[in-house]
């Protein structure tokens, strides 16, 4: 239902922007690499979580993600500066110290999931690089990713595996934060290289603590502050590093 809302929501952007440019270009932009990422991620990670812990399996998912990724770049010839290692160094050890209090012994197969999830998201965000059409793009893998989905939604209607606000919480994420959130990544993937990439995902549980202090009435806690703030900062200073030593 995530994937599918997902896929319908984003074709019909899609087809409004090419009414409204008169342009109808390709019939169906992205491409089986991406999408099959895409569903291997999704069904993967949901998977996971059914033996792992919030922390653990976000120190599992974000660590195979950065390594999938910095592997790449170091293969296609990305040559960090000393800089952006130190400040990509100071935000990852952050990050794991941010969710280290959670983290509790992983389910193997849980772990290896968890694993599959992360490479998978890697390979989907590579697939991205340089989109000149980020709804365009995301709608197409979105669309083909759901013909992976159809077997499964026979299996949820047999098995009556679906609530009310399971519905809702998955349309939820996908027509917003995964449909048009994800279209929003591959635009800001134009302008950012493989290492840059992976280091900015870093902020994405930082983000997520601080909606759960703003919006769920978490704690904040000292923990949290110097922990965020080693994220932010690391991100910052690789970020500008790399602008004012340009490759």
């Amino acid at each position: 239902m995530r994937i599918i809302s997902g896929a319908v929501v984003l074709y019909g952007l899609m087809r409004r922007g090419q009414t409204i440019s008169r342009t109808a270009g390709p019939a169906l932009p992205g491409d089986w690499w991406a999408a099959t990422a895409l569903f291997v991620y999704a069904i993967a990670f949901s998977a996971a979580y059914l033996s792992l812990g919030a922390a653990t399996g976000a120190l599992i998912l974000f660590s195979s993600v950065q390594a999938s990724m910095v592997t790449f770049g170091l293969f296609k010839g990305d040559r960090p500066s000393l800089r952006e290692v130190i400040g990509f160094a100071i935000a990852f050890a952050a990050f794991v110290y941010l969710i280290l209090p959670g983290v509790g012994r992983p389910d193997p197969v849980g772990c290896a999931l968890m694993i599959a999830s992360g490479v998978a998201w890697a390979v989907y965000t590579l697939r991205g690089r340089g989109s000149q059409d980020p709804i365009g793009q995301t709608a197409g893998n979105f669309v083909r990713a759901s013909a992976f989905c159809l077997p499964l939604a026979v299996v949820a209607a047999l098995y009556e595996t679906a609530t009310p606000t399971g519905v809702l919480l998955a349309l939820a994420s996908g027509i917003v934060a995964s449909g048009l959130g994800y279209a929003i990544w591959y635009r800001a993937l134009r302008g950012l290289e493989t290492f840059q990439a992976a280091l900015i995902q870093l902020s994405v549980p930082v983000i997520a603590a601080l909606g759960g202090i703003l919006f769920l009435n978490e704690r904040l806690t000292l923990h949290f502050i110097v922990a965020g703030a080693c994220v932010i900062g690391g991100i910052a200073l690789a970020i500008l590093a790399k602008q004012k030593h340009p490759s």
